[in-house]
């Protein structure tokens, strides 16, 4: 399998940790997966792109310009500042729910909409509302993991359900682990609803 996984958000969203689980277990299925970071502050608010590349020919850990397969976006703004990764062919998942970064100005009224409609009108996407997906779970905290089992869902990620929620249980701490596996069904639901409507 050759895969470009794009994954931009803002500091404090847990950008690095979903990129860490993808990259984990596509190396626990076998392959070879390079992943780095490119942090635009570092502080919470400031921009967070964290690139994923799985197979032999990811030589380099960056993905290139119209290379992503994928671009998960955690921040509507954020997926349309990311836009220029993605292949003619790419699919987006994306957040609906706006966190205005740093890279905004104060007095910048900002609500995600406009963001929402560009995507939707350049790429094939899904579009997913963190506060309504992570309510049960009392924390929009646990959209980072969430979020992959929609792309495991929508089958755009490429890897095993099972092995996805074995890195989970191996990585994400015990306190924490029932909540993250159960947010991840809830995101896999969804993204089974979209590829059923593909």
């Amino acid at each position: 399998m050759k895969k470009d996984i794009l994954i931009c958000g803002v500091g404090g969203q847990g950008t690095v940790l979903a990129s860490k689980l993808i990259a984990a277990s596509a190396m626990e299925e076998g392959y070879t997966a390079h992943s780095a970071e490119t942090i635009g502050m570092a502080q919470r608010g400031g921009p967070v792109t964290s690139h994923v590349r799985i197979g032999e020919d990811a030589y380099s850990p960056l993905i290139p310009l119209g290379g992503a397969d994928l671009l998960i976006a955690f921040e509507p703004s954020e997926a349309v500042r990311n836009l220029r990764y993605l292949k003619k062919d790419g699919f987006v998942i994306v957040n609906s729910v706006p966190v205005k970064p740093t890279s905004l100005g104060s007095s910048e009224s900002y609500d995600g909409r406009a963001e929402i409609a560009y995507i939707r009108s350049r790429c094939s996407c899904l579009v997913v509302d963190s506060e309504q997906l992570c309510a049960p779970f009392g924390s929009t905290r646990f959209f980072n993991v969430a979020v992959l089992g929609a792309a495991v869902g929508s089958g755009r990620l490429g890897l095993q359900e099972t092995t996805v929620v074995h890195t989970i249980r191996t990585v994400v701490p015990e306190r924490f682990r029932e909540k993250n596996l159960a947010a991840f069904e809830e995101g896999k639901k969804i993204g089974e609803n979209s590829h059923a409507n593909q």
